[in-house]
């Protein structure tokens, strides 16, 4: 694959955008961030990605009479701005198949437990936290997964574990497993970016180690 163009699609404070976006800056990444969307129009990250000199775009569904139109408009952009890779930041919208068409094997998205547990429709944010310390867990951690027509369903690429400490609240864990998502989507992409990486079906393959892993 050539140098990642990245568009970002971000509904809050993309935090993750952010530490990406420092990853790239630390030449730790060999990618750019071409644009960020949200499909919200006051979201931290537009504004901040307009700091950055990053283009930022507020593109919904509800703006348009008909979800082709939408979709038209997304991919418009996306191309526009040369973006070739996709990347969910706390993107609280599903992702339409005209994108994952297009991007096929190209959208990826970080989940904040070890998949295939602890996710699923509705599985985000503080609810996926409040069901491993229900469930007693004692692991949790941070996936990161191409993304398909499921929620949550896409090719493993990367999962790195978090400890669920005795006393955990959902707003400790949570930090935790945001570090965590921070230190491990940056890798991720670094795998594409380096062609260290073939899909096949829902088996990812490390060209580079010659293991794979299934989902």
């Amino acid at each position: 694959m050539p140098h990642l163009k990245i568009g970002v699609f971000a509904s809050g404070t993309g935090s993750n955008c952010k530490a990406i976006f420092e990853s790239i800056k630390k030449e730790l990444l060999d990618a750019s961030i071409g644009v960020v969307i949200s499909n919200v129009s006051d979201a931290p990250i537009l504004d901040w990605a307009t700091e950055q000199g990053i283009p930022a775009k507020h593109i919904s569904s509800d703006q348009f009479n008909e979800l082709d139109k939408f979709h038209e408009h997304l991919l418009s952009t996306l191309k526009k701005r040369q973006i070739n890779f996709i990347v969910l930041a706390g993107y609280m919208k599903k992702i339409g198949r005209p994108i994952l068409t297009t991007y096929t094997n190209r959208v990826l998205n970080i989940h904040p437990a070890l998949l295939p547990s602890f996710g699923g429709k509705g599985m985000y944010g503080r609810q996926v936290h409040q069901a491993v310390l229900e469930y007693g867990a004692k692991v949790t951690g941070v996936t990161v997964h191409l993304v398909d027509a499921e929620y949550d369903h896409g090719p493993v690429v990367l999962q790195e574990p978090v400890r669920v400490h005795p006393n955990d609240t959902v707003d400790t864990l949570a930090k935790r497993v945001l570090d965590m998502e921070h230190q491990v989507y940056w890798r991720a992409l670094d795998l594409f970016s380096k062609n260290q990486i073939e899909i096949h079906g829902q088996k990812v393959v490390f060209t580079n180690q010659k293991e794979d892993r299934d989902e």
